[in-house]
């Protein structure tokens, strides 16, 4: 089956082909992605709510969802790339296909999609048909996740643009996606300035789509998690229509810069990660950008970095126009553990007749922050608790304190005992016995610092318990949903030749290697909501299911995020079962669920396009979860 494919269900008849690169007259001119038909950015909007307006498909009609068309990204030929796994998981074989984590976005009726095949297209949002398809040069691939829409300006035509894994920025013709003329040189810009560099060539790319403010293209990036010197993961603004640095700001302060002094003599010099690898969020109508920054390299040992280490895992908030500092909130201390903040949603909390302008943040050890959006301050009471410092790594000098919020409470477990392993089937519970004493496991507690002499079974692990997929949040019912992982990761440092301290191991997790299913009693995979104006939960349930009806319960590990509709239907992929669900918003019940292609490890998105039925969408190709990828489909769905 080729990349030109496109099967419809027999009620529609087979749909036609197009040509790589036709001038397609289905795709506008018109619109900036304000339309309630849209989905115009990989949050539905900059503000990352993931919340549409349409209501067509309800909780009480869901049910009858059927396959609307179905896309192949793989061109003729192409043959898959093999993703590393961690030590003790077998390497994924090629099988002609590659993973994606895309979330597709729809503006005026045309699909634009980032493939991982090097290759972005646009799609009638309706048919499924190929309208034009962009290949990338020298080889590049394009974000992980998706692209970003810019409506155009002043006689400047709409602009499809995204970042590649070699370092460049690229803008598209929306209409024939051919490169943007006037942008940098033939589209694209070199995001790999020496301002970032250091004076290295080290890896600089993008894993998730730019944020788009008015007509600026504002990026994070993805870097090295090791070693310690490398690219910055200063966050950056480009002119939409010229490509020119408009503005940067440092994720880690300089010399004269507010905040500067938080890392020990001059170890904040050269030093890579502290970037935003997810999305940064924007406030648009307050003109406020919000980033979400990850762990300092290296970020499991932190003995070269003594201090806070601002601004590490914090949500920092910039003028969008400027790049101008406003407040930050850190959300770890000094991160030992490389629990990134991956989430950050605006919401809005009405509470004793007034509405609070809120941002949800949360890293990955799934500690939910709800802060004032304008001010940084906590909405609920945040305070230091003291946390353990003891570890035999030398020179080490753990934070001991960390903050808390009064409310929520830490979403999933964090800590694990010896007498906690699976309560599941003989085999499993034998093979996890095993990996205890291997791996020389001990016990930990929220926080535990890492240690030489054996592996902390640190929560929630490598993985996340929250991760890039984020929550979606409903304003008419103030619950902000989230899919939660519980799987520890089993780390111990080891000294390098430099005398610095890496990973043992590499990346290993508490886990059947073959099935995924965790060594640790209770569940694996949760589909939660949490009010966002009493912050209390208001309801959990299992995401995803087992073939062993011992394990039915547990729920699975998931990837992407949820999305919700004003009709009150919440949609998820994300499981390694390969389903695709809904759920009712207001309650948590499990409405419909489908088998798709392969497992989804992206977040879907719904739109309506021109004349047409509301339509939910998936990118699934399996690929993640100790599985290989088994497909290269985007599918689509829409009642009868």
């Amino acid at each position: 089956m080729n990349h030109r494919t496109v099967r419809r269900s027999s009620r529609v008849g087979i749909a036609a082909t197009l040509l790589a690169l036709p001038l397609a007259a289905a795709i506008g001119q018109s619109g900036g992605g304000k339309s309630a038909t849209d989905w115009a950015s990989y949050g539905r909007d900059e503000g990352h709510a993931r919340n549409s307006p349409l209501t067509e498909i309800t909780p009480a009609n869901v049910a009858q969802l059927q396959p609307a068309w179905t896309y192949h990204m793989r061109p003729a030929g192409t043959t898959g790339e093999t993703i590393p796994m961690p030590d003790g998981v077998p390497q994924k074989f090629r099988t002609g296909f590659s993973a994606s984590e895309a979330t597709p976005v729809v503006v005026d009726s045309v699909m634009y999609l980032a493939t991982p095949y090097r290759r972005v297209v646009a799609l009638d949002a309706a048919t499924g048909k190929e309208l034009w398809v962009f290949p990338l040069p020298a080889n590049d691939q394009p974000s992980t996740r998706g692209v970003a829409y810019w409506p155009g300006s002043k006689g400047i035509a709409p602009r499809v643009v995204f970042g590649g894994r070699a370092g460049k920025l690229y803008a598209l013709d929306a209409k024939t996606g051919k490169p943007a003329v006037g942008f940098g040189t033939e589209g694209a810009i070199t995001m790999k300035t020496p301002e970032v560099m250091n004076g290295t060539r080290a890896p600089l790319g993008m894993s998730g789509p730019p944020a788009i403010y008015r007509n600026l293209i504002i990026t994070g990036s993805r870097v090295q998690e090791m070693p310690t010197k490398g690219a910055a993961g200063d966050v950056r603004a480009w002119d939409a229509a010229t490509g020119k640095l408009v503005w940067t700001f440092h994720s880690i302060p300089q010399p004269g810069e507010a905040n500067f002094g938080t890392w020990d003599g001059e170890s904040w010099k050269g030093r890579s990660g502290v970037n935003a690898w997810t999305f940064v969020v924007v406030d648009d109508k307050r003109g406020i950008a919000y980033l979400p920054l990850g762990a300092p390299t290296f970020d499991r040992w932190g003995g070269d970095r003594k201090g806070k280490n601002l601004y590490g895992n914090s949500i920092v908030a910039v003028d969008a126009k400027t790049g101008k500092y406003l407040w930050h909130f850190q959300t770890v201390h000094h991160d030992i553990w490389d629990v990134d903040v991956p989430v950050a949603t605006l919401v809005d909390i009405k509470r004793g007749g007034r509405t609070i302008p809120a941002i949800v943040v949360m890293n990955k050890m799934s500690i939910m922050f709800i802060l004032d959006r304008v001010t940084g301050k906590p909405v609920f009471d945040v305070r230091e608790v003291p946390v353990p410092t003891d570890t035999d790594v030398p020179g080490e000098q753990p934070w001991p304190t960390q903050p808390m919020p009064a409310k929520p409470a830490p979403l999933t477990r964090l800590s694990w005992n010896a007498d906690e392993i699976v309560d599941g089937p003989p085999a499993l519970r034998a093979a996890c016995e095993k990996m205890v004493k291997d791996l020389t496991i001990v016990p930990s507690k929220m926080f535990q610092p890492l240690r030489a002499d054996s592996s902390v079974n640190f929560f929630p692990g490598s993985l996340g318990g929250s991760d890039w997929g984020g929550g979606s949040f409903d304003p008419s019912t103030g619950l902000y949903v989230i899919n939660l992982n519980q799987l520890a990761s089993p780390q111990q440092l080891a000294q390098q030749p430099d005398g610095s301290w890496g990973m043992k191991r590499g990346y290993a997790y508490f886990s059947d290697p073959e099935s995924g299913i965790p060594c640790h009693k209770g569940k694996a995979g949760e589909l939660v909501a949490v009010s966002v104006a009493t912050g209390e939960v208001a309801w959990r349930t299992t995401l995803g299911s087992n073939a062993d009806p011992a394990l039915k319960d547990v729920g699975v590990l998931s990837a992407g995020g949820p999305i919700t509709t004003a009709s009150g239907v919440t949609f998820i992929g994300g499981t390694r079962d390969a389903m695709f669900r809904a759920f009712e918003t207001r309650t948590g019940k499990p409405l419909w669920t489908t088998t798709l292609p392969a497992s989804s490890y992206s977040t879907p998105m719904t739109y309506r396009p021109r004349g047409g039925k509301q339509m939910v969408a998936v990118v699934a190709t399996g690929g993640f979860a100790f599985q290989p990828a088994t497909s290269d489909a985007v599918v689509a769905y829409s009642l009868p």
